[in-house]
């Protein structure tokens, strides 16, 4: 069974910088490709980014190009997501995710059988 852990979510300043992480466990082997979902108040979940780590190929939604970077430390079995230039917008909870194959979709969300509980990223104005 794969078990995801996320930390790092916080309160912080627009313009601030958080990097999330999220722990896989017992290893990445069995999921190597893996995102990150956030889901606002009120608001359904959608994808943020993601990565197929053995190619290292990486996927951004729209709205965070150039601000948010996924990345996979293999060694540690952790993922991240350095936010930088948060917005207001940025606001809600954060959630990893791990998926055995490279298709569907990179945003499909009903394709990652395992997630993580989440972390709550806040960004006041």
């Amino acid at each position: 069974q794969v078990r995801l852990v996320e930390s790092g979510g916080a309160s912080v300043q627009a313009g601030g910088s958080l990097r999330l992480a999220c722990e896989v466990s017992p290893n990445t082997d069995s999921t190597p490709f893996l995102g990150w979902f956030r889901q606002a108040q009120g608001r359904a979940r959608e994808g943020v980014a993601a990565i197929h780590g053995p190619s290292g190929t990486t996927y951004y939604d729209d709205p965070i190009k150039g601000r948010f970077t996924i990345s996979q430390d293999n060694a540690k079995n952790t993922l991240y997501l350095q936010m930088n230039n948060l917005k207001p917008d940025d606001t809600a909870m954060y959630y990893c995710a791990a998926r055995p194959v490279i298709t569907p979709s990179w945003w499909s969300e009903r394709s990652y059988p395992y997630w993580g509980q989440g972390t709550q990223v806040t960004v006041s104005s």
